[in-house]
Parts: structure tokens; sequence; C-alpha cells
């Protein structure tokens, strides 16, 4: 029984993460239309420029950990934020308004500049956090097994139920939010309305960013590292969530990927740890046709 709850303890962390991470992407699919690994991509850049320039500040720098964790996360995310932008902008919005397929092979090749940049930004070497705020709460004791979690697990998880507490107002209160779902559902019915749907682009696109650039700091903070396979891992897994949710809300988005974590860590508890990664996946594909339904997409 305490093993049970300690791994239900233990997909909570990952739940609020991939839930996070899907409700993010929801929002700048609403706008695109079409599928985008650089999600994932721009998710493995933050942590590793949070990791090189927390570095920077603390071996060069010689700033002490916390400044320089904070100079890193505020450098991270201002290239990665600027980045999506720049890729919004003058790659995503030309495309999707003339060739909208052609975002998937620009995806690819924005995610090799993204990889390539930050190999070589950091020389190619595999950099390390310092392990901090791991202090073990306990939640239950059995006598001679108990059910905890760490100080940056259970902050982590907070920060990402806010980010997505927050997103979800400003998507269902707010005009901006308005607008958005008016862009989604027909975008020249919305300019027609007065609506300037390449803005909502851009904002939609930098937005979804944002979450993205959020969850890659928290986690590279909580695993100590990260690297462009766990972000396309993560890309990935969050594009196949969502098509399941059918993007149309991202909260329904951020549900599936919260059970999608709890699956996963239950897989990794009571079965083969090999078979993980293609169990998941292919539950995913299962789901995906299962939950398939026609519908035009411009």
């Amino acid at each position: 029984m305490a093993y049970l709850l300690q791994q239900l303890a233990n997909a909570v962390p990952l739940a609020a993460l991939y839930a996070t991470l899907a409700f993010g992407y929801s929002i700048a699919f609403g706008v695109m239309k079409r599928a985008d690994i650089t999600y994932g991509a721009l998710f493995a850049f933050a942590g590793q420029m949070l990791v090189l320039f927390t570095d920077v500040g603390y071996t060069r720098m010689y700033l002490i950990l916390p400044a320089a964790f904070t100079f890193g996360a505020v450098i991270a995310t201002g290239y990665t934020l600027g980045t999506s932008l720049l890729v919004g902008r003058a790659v995503m919005l030309p495309l999707s308004r003339k060739s909208p397929n052609t975002i998937i092979v620009a995806a690819l090749g924005m995610m090799i500049i993204l990889m390539e940049t930050a190999r070589l930004a950091s020389n190619t070497r595999g950099i390390w956090l310092p392990p901090f705020l791991n202090e073990a709460i306990v939640f239950w004791d059995s006598g001679g097994f108990r059910v905890t979690l760490t100080d940056i697990q259970l902050l982590n998880t907070g920060l990402m139920i806010l980010v997505i507490l927050a997103g979800a107002y400003v998507l269902k209160r707010t005009a901006w939010g308005r607008i958005w779902r008016a862009v989604t559902e027909d975008a020249l019915a919305a300019e027609l309305c007065g609506a300037n749907a390449n803005r909502v682009f851009i904002l939609a696109y930098v937005a979804s960013t944002l979450v993205a650039t959020i969850c890659g700091l928290l986690a590279t903070s909580y695993y100590g590292t990260m690297d462009f396979g766990a972000g396309l891992m993560f890309g990935l897994k969050v594009l196949m969530i969502a098509a399941v949710g059918g993007y149309s809300d991202p909260l329904k988005s951020a549900g599936g990927a919260a059970l999608l974590g709890l699956s996963e860590t239950m897989w990794g508890a009571y079965g083969p740890f090999l078979w993980r990664e293609f169990v998941i996946f292919s539950m995913l594909v299962l789901l995906l046709v299962l939950s398939r339904r026609e519908r035009i997409v411009p």
C-alpha cells in the first residue's frame, strides 16, 4: 500500500509537467492548425540555456548559487522568447498563410538549428546544476516505508498548476481570450469582425513558448540538466496528447496529459521499464485512432 501511495505521489510532478506543456501547446496549435515539434525544442532550449548561463554566472561571474540561477533563468527566458518571436513572425506565420503543410518541415529545421546552437554554446559538454530544495517532506509513515516528495517537486507542481489556472482565466475571461477563440474557429471571419489575426497568431505563439519556457526552467531545476532528446520526447508526447483532445480546449488537453503522466509512472513502477516508451506511444496512437474525427483543416 505504501509503495502504491509513493508511486501516486511520484506521478503528481510528472502529470503537472505534461499537463502544463499540453496546455501551452494547444494555444499555439489553435491558430496554427498544424503539428509543430518546435515546441518541444523550445522547451529543451530553455532548459539548456538555464544550465549554461547559470554555469557562467557561478563559475565566471562568481555569483552565489541563487543569484546565478536567477541570472540563468532571466537570460534563458529572454533568449527563448526572442527566438520564438523571430520564428513565429519570420517562419511560421508566412508559411501558415501560404503553405500550411510546410510548417512540419520548417519545424524540423528549426529544431535542428536550436539543438546545434545549444550544443555549440556549451562546447558539447554536459553541464549539471547542483541539487537544491531536495529535503524530503513526509506525507505518510507506515513504520518501515515513508511516502515523500521533495520541496522542489512540490514547488514546481504548484507553479505549474498556477500557470494552467492563469492561462485558463486569460482564455476564458479576457478580451484577448475571446479574440483567440474567434481566430481559432475562423480567422477570416474574425478579421471581418475587426480582429487582427496575424497579431493574434504571434501573441499565441509567444504565449505558448512562455509556457514551454516556464516548464523548461522548472523541469531543469529538478532534473539538474536538459538535453534535446528529452525535449523532443516530451514534445512528441504532448503533440499526440493534444491531438487526442482535438486541440479545441487547452484544459482538455491538459487533463489528458495529466492522465498520461499517471499512466507512465504506474507502468514504470509495475511494468518492464524497457517497454515503457513503446507502450506509452502505442497507447497514444490507439487513442488517436479511436478518437479520430473527420474535420476540415484549412
